[in-house]
């Protein structure tokens, strides 16, 4: 019989894939990769025989590998969202963000998706819910997640959303413009207190004449039942639109402005103070307004897009 000698380098991968091969949480999937790896350089019933793997069951998990993964491109655009933000994006907001890239994709994918990588966010905020059960008057959804505006003022959306530094809470409470994302009025706070929301209604009356029929969407948030809410809407002549119990999808526009706003500001540092925060709200949304060009707005900002439209 003719003897084969064993080079020093060849002893060294026989002894990681034995390694590999007595491992208890390897797996026949993980084997039949690394014998890929090193099947270049070595005899394929070698490598067999020192992992104790079965020329089928790999021939079976290789050719696995080679088919075609449908969602390959997405699964890069995730790490790559996920990695650029630290890990502290979750499922939704990493969805809103290839959403903005233009591609069609359902947050329940884009979890599963997130598994199979093994990317969980390290971020644990608990999301502010307004909603305390029926207080007073539901409004329709006159809105029906038609989120297109042809002319400013015409369509408005609402929210309420929480940031959380060391434990101190602040809510932000704006309104946005569905003709070209501008907000239009904001209010700041340290408990989330309806005259919070009387502020910021307050602010933003300025900017509108009386009778002027546009509508105002919210969610079913106990601020947005209170009978004195929807008397200073019918006031103002503003049709007052609800979102179906439950249901974000139904407020996707500002729930997006939320998202792009603690991704491009709250989760890329660490706050050492609810002051701190404050300042640089207010600082972004004013960059938000004036300089952050958007695509859709044909690469002006919110109130260059606005005043784009007042000249022609």
């Amino acid at each position: 019989m003719k003897r084969i000698r064993v080079s020093a380098s060849r002893k060294r991968n026989s002894k990681k894939v034995q390694c590999l091969s007595s491992s208890r949480t390897s797996q026949s999937k993980q084997k039949a990769q690394t014998i890929t790896e090193l099947r270049h350089k070595y005899d394929l019933d070698l490598l067999l025989n020192c992992i104790n793997m079965v020329r089928s069951t790999y021939y079976y998990y290789e050719k696995k590998c080679q088919s075609i993964d449908k969602y390959q491109e997405i699964k890069q655009l995730i790490k790559q969202i996920f990695n650029h933000h630290k890990g502290r994006l979750g499922y939704r907001r990493i969805t809103l963000l290839i959403k903005q890239k233009g591609i069609i994709i359902n947050h329940k994918t884009v979890l599963r998706l997130m598994k199979v990588l093994g990317l969980k966010s390290l971020i644990r905020i608990k999301k502010y819910k307004s909603y305390k059960g029926k207080q007073g008057k539901i409004a329709p959804n006159i809105l029906q997640r038609n989120f297109k505006a042809v002319k400013p003022n015409e369509k408005w959306a609402t929210d309420v959303t929480e940031f959380n530094v060391s434990g101190n809470k602040l809510y932000l409470s704006p309104i946005i413009d569905l003709f070209n994302g501008e907000i239009i009025s904001y209010e700041l706070s340290e408990k989330p207190h309806f005259n919070q929301i009387v502020n910021m209604l307050k602010k933003s009356f300025t900017k509108i004449s009386n009778n002027t029929n546009l509508i105002l969407h919210s969610d079913q948030g106990w601020q947005y039942q209170m009978k004195q809410y929807q008397y200073l809407l019918k006031q103002k002549g503003i049709k007052q639109s609800m979102s179906r119990k439950g249901n974000c999808l139904d407020n996707a526009i500002i729930e997006n402005f939320f998202g792009i706003l603690k991704s491009e500001l709250f989760y890329l540092k660490k706050y050492s103070s609810i002051n701190q925060l404050k300042q640089e709200i207010i600082e972004y949304i004013d960059y938000y307004n004036n300089e952050r060009i958007k695509l859709n707005l044909k690469g002006m900002s919110p109130i260059q897009y606005r005043a784009h439209y007042y000249q022609i």
